[in-house]
């Protein structure tokens, strides 16, 4: 079984860039198709990249498309979310997701956080104007 940390949130002014991490321990990490979600007060979770696996090519939510990007380096076990040009609205807190590959893609939907069994803990990002 997989577990996941995130790190790299914080506070950043309208316009920065973080750059978020997921390390993962506990199995085979190339095994595993990962994602990015978020949720902000109020809100329901939200679908913001992913999934990234092999050679695939992720999907981005229309919100972030052309300022995110997500990545991963199989070598260090760890997921990345690169946030560039950052907005008020992307205050939330991230989660990263994950799931074995054989039945994510038997799933079907890729951009569905029910499509993932295991998430990290979160990781805040405030963006102030």
């Amino acid at each position: 079984q997989v577990q996941l940390v995130e790190s790299g949130g914080g506070l950043v002014q309208a316009g920065g860039s973080l750059k978020l991490s997921c390390a993962t321990s506990g199995s085979t990490f190339n095994h595993y198709v990962m994602g990015w979600f978020r949720q902000a007060p109020g809100k329901e979770r939200e679908f913001v990249s992913g999934p990234i696996w092999s050679s695939t090519s992720p999907q981005y939510a229309d919100s972030v498309k052309g300022r995110f990007t997500i990545s991963r380096d199989n070598a260090k076990n760890t997921v990345y979310l690169q946030m560039n040009s950052l907005k008020p609205e992307d205050t939330a807190t991230y989660y990263c997701a994950a799931e074995p590959s054989y039945p994510f893609w038997q799933r079907q939907a890729p951009a569905d956080g029910a499509s993932y069994r295991y998430w990290g803990q979160g990781t805040q990002v405030t963006v102030s104007s």
